[in-house]
């Protein structure tokens, strides 16, 4: 019987832990998609602008 109350509290231990952790994941989750959508939007405004051409290695850049 002390063994299934041992066991049973480590499995309590070790829940709550992985609970902790998800929590926190998915408040980096949260943040990181924000960040994703803040960087999809100003490039959405780069673009719409016409300032967010790629330069390739064999083109003159626009200041020549």
């Amino acid at each position: 019987m002390q063994a299934l109350e041992e066991k049973t509290a480590e499995l309590l231990k070790t829940t709550d832990e992985l609970s902790d952790v998800v929590a926190r994941q998915e408040r980096e989750i949260a943040v990181l998609t924000h960040r994703v959508q803040m960087l999809m939007q100003r490039e959405g405004e780069r673009d719409s602008q016409g300032g967010g051409g790629i330069m390739l290695g064999d083109e003159r850049p626009p200041h020549y």
